[in-house]
């Protein structure tokens, strides 16, 4: 655990009792404060006062003008749509709001590093799509080269359970925009931008207010390298921002599917090839076609953000390149699950909107694709390039008509659960199909979480099969 330092004997509140709340208010304890915690369940207050913390209803303004400081979960709002009661008691008396990324960076070191020859580093991880699987494909990378090196934040552990890192270690930490949006401090050493697309845009106000939580990162972060995929304006802008002539190697671009120029530093992959380049001249190249836990175009990507970050630290490319070879994916990411009568199962529960579901179809050709749920903003015309790889859609989900209504040309099969939608793809699949979960909605119409949804996918694969 990493304690809390800077609120030695003050009370602070901890809003959120999940996994990020109570790690917080442990932490603020080791550090010698008095956390106060609230929730709006009965649950999470009953468990917490086990634990022998203290609660208080923090929406009442009298117990807010008792805090030193509020820390807040990053599912609860704080600006819109409408700021939680407890985080407009804090606003309206001046306590600062925060939450436990910023308490991480105010207390990371706290001067226990004056005696390492190398102080560790952080890696922090943004953007739409492929934040995890570049978070850990970096670990990954790190820890195959022989790296100490933690993984947190927004995917595994709470940033502040982990470890105080130590000589030479390296924290990669998935910050979400929820996360980025209202973190005090953010200094990372190297800071990457995978993508932009829409997503979260009732809690931002729109996809300006979306890029720009995505955008502190960089702008208040100040960190020492940044890798940008340049892909969206977005991207394009943001390094133009950050970068002060065209040859400045504190921007690292990256794109996938376009070759990039210039005398600067720039990690790219195109048809299956990643090639870096510096000073106008080809340093380095990797046949990323092989790697079986990095299919299709998005996760080259991935695998070149994560590239560029890990040659920031100053890893060589054939370390590197030897990760990738080991790197296995995550669940629930592009993930194989089974392979039977010539028809790959591919589980990518976690393709909750349209871009990804995109991404997931242009990896594969001739797929039964298995999607639908809890559609979000903006529609399905953003899946256009990406159906003419589709033999047959199987659509699931509390809004399985409206969804097959969005996918024109494709033949669909309104099938409602999982269930049946797997058993429809596994009868009809051919050999050389992908039957592919890619839904393009979230989960909530019928499961508590991707993970869930992911997890049922591949039960009923594998009873099917067997």
């Amino acid at each position: 655990m990493i304690p809390v330092s800077g609120f030695e004997g003050a009370r602070v509140g901890v809003l959120g009792l999940g996994r990020s709340g109570l790690t917080a208010a442990r932490a603020l304890a080791a550090g010698g404060a008095t956390p106060v915690l609230w929730d709006d369940n009965q649950g999470p207050r009953s468990r917490a006062e086990d634990e022998g913390f203290e609660t208080a209803d923090l929406t009442r303004v009298d117990v807010a003008e008792t805090l030193a400081t509020l820390i807040v979960s990053p599912g609860i709002p704080h600006l819109y749509p409408a700021p939680h009661p407890a985080i407009a008691a804090a606003l309206a008396v001046g306590v600062p709001v925060d939450n436990d990324i910023g308490l991480f960076f105010r207390s990371l070191g706290s001067g226990a590093w004056d005696a390492l020859d190398t102080p560790p580093k952080v890696i922090a991880v943004t953007g739409s799509n492929g934040k995890s699987t570049t978070s850990a494909l970096i670990h990954h990378l790190l820890k195959s080269a022989g790296k100490p090196a933690e993984l947190a934040g927004n995917i595994g552990r709470g940033v502040l359970d982990l470890d105080p890192p130590g000589e030479g270690a390296v924290i990669v930490l998935e910050l979400s925009s929820y996360q980025t949006d209202l973190a005090r401090a953010l200094t990372p050493d190297v800071a990457v931008f995978t993508n932009l697309s829409p997503d979260h845009l009732d809690r931002h106000c729109g996809l300006g207010g979306y890029f720009a939580a995505k955008r502190r990162l960089f702008a208040e972060g100040g960190p020492d390298r940044c890798v940008i995929g340049v892909d969206e304006v977005e991207g394009r802008f943001l390094a133009n921002q950050i970068g002060a002539a065209p040859g400045d190697d504190r921007v690292i671009r990256v794109s996938s599917g376009t070759k990039l120029s210039g005398p600067g530093w720039s990690v790219f992959a195109k048809k299956g090839f990643l090639s870096e380049w510096r000073k106008g001249r080809q340093v380095a190249a990797i046949d990323l076609r092989g790697v079986p836990g990095l299919p299709g175009a998005h996760n080259h990507q991935n695998a070149c953000a994560a590239y560029a970050a890990c040659r920031a630290l100053g890893l060589g490319p054939k370390l590197i390149e030897a990760g990738l070879a080991s790197f296995a994916g995550l669940p629930h990411r592009s993930q194989i699950v089974a392979e039977a009568g010539g028809v790959r199962y591919v589980n990518d529960s976690k393709a909750t909107n349209v871009d990804a579901a995109l991404k997931a179809l242009l990896a594969f050709d001739r797929i039964r694709w298995i999607c639908g749920g809890l559609m979000k903003e903006g529609g399905l015309a953003g899946l256009a390039p990406g159906l003419d790889h589709v033999r047959k859609a199987y659509v699931i989900g509390r809004e399985a008509e409206g969804f097959a209504l969005g996918l024109p040309g494709v033949e669909a099969e309104i099938c409602g659960t999982m269930e049946a939608a797997v058993t429809r793809a596994v009868a009809e699949a051919e050999p050389g199909e992908t039957v592919l979960l890619a839904p393009g909605a979230a989960s909530f119409d019928q499961y508590d979480n991707f993970e869930q949804r992911g997890n049922d996918f591949t039960t009923r694969v594998r009873a099917a099969l067997a």
